[in-house]
């Protein structure tokens, strides 16, 4: 674990939301605005349901990104930042499972994104029936943390 390797990652495109502050909303509606010279990457996206979208949350503060541990609520035990989903974590990376609405040239219009306008967005991957975990299960105190 000696090495370091730096990593540069371009945005494939950016979320248009009515969304300005973090928030789970499953009901929202949000577009990605894909970059037109790489759009042909979407064709075949539309014959699915739901898609992940990866995304880099932009808006935390340096100083957050470098929390190991995270308050998850009142009398909670503070977790490690892995054991959480919240952004203040060493790479704020955002994944959400979407419904997909529809695909129009370049714009992705999706259900459930909890994404702030203007985030830049990673990468789109298809979800499908195997990503179901049959036997997943999480600790007790989860259904307690503060979303």
């Amino acid at each position: 674990m000696g090495t370091s390797t730096e990593i540069t990652l371009r945005p494939i495109g950016y979320v248009k939301s009515k969304a300005r502050s973090e928030g789970v909303d499953k009901k929202r509606i949000s577009e990605i605005v894909i970059d037109e010279t790489i759009s042909p990457a979407l064709e075949g996206v539309d014959a699915f349901s739901h898609i992940f979208v990866l995304y880099w949350m932009h808006q935390v503060p340096v100083k957050e990104k470098r929390k190991l541990k995270v308050s998850l609520g009142r009398g909670l035990t503070p977790r490690g930042a892995f054991a959480s989903r919240t952004e203040k974590r060493p790479n704020p990376i955002g994944l959400t499972l979407v419904q997909l609405r529809e695909i129009r040239e370049n714009v992705v219009r999706v259900k459930g994104l909890d994404a702030v306008d203007g985030t830049p967005v990673l990468d789109i991957k298809p979800f499908e029936s195997a990503d179901f975990a049959k036997r997943a299960t999480s600790p007790e105190w989860w259904p307690e943390i503060e979303l």
